[in-house]
């Protein structure tokens, strides 16, 4: 037999914060993480992740992007370099030596994908 649920009341909307929202979409595209638990965990529908990751981007602040600065073992064999990653999929490493106008060009191209 099959199972029934009974709303005896007003059913209402639930309002998320920016935080939340901020929250569950970083938990959603973490690594390793699948959209579609964290959905299920938060009770929502995957699709409303992805709309809130889409909100939360045209949101943002055009030109700045979140830096974290740590020194690798790669950095200090091949000298000093500036290392860009763009989600999972683009990462650049540019030489401190390179001029500043083609290192602004290669990152303007990079957030132009």
């Amino acid at each position: 037999m099959g199972q029934i649920q009974v709303i005896t009341g007003v059913e209402r909307r639930r309002r998320w914060s920016i935080e939340q929202k901020r929250a569950i979409v970083a938990a959603a595209f973490a690594p390793g993480a699948i959209v579609t638990e964290v959905a299920r965990q938060v009770e929502v529908c995957s699709n409303q992740i992805y709309r809130w990751r889409r909100e939360l981007r045209n949101e943002a602040p055009a030109g700045f992007a979140e830096v974290v600065v740590a020194p690798t073992a790669t950095a200090a064999m091949d000298g000093a370099v500036i290392e860009l990653r763009m989600g999972d999929n683009a990462q650049v490493r540019i030489p401190l030596s390179t001029p500043p106008e083609l290192a602004a060009a290669v990152v303007n191209a990079l957030v132009g994908r």
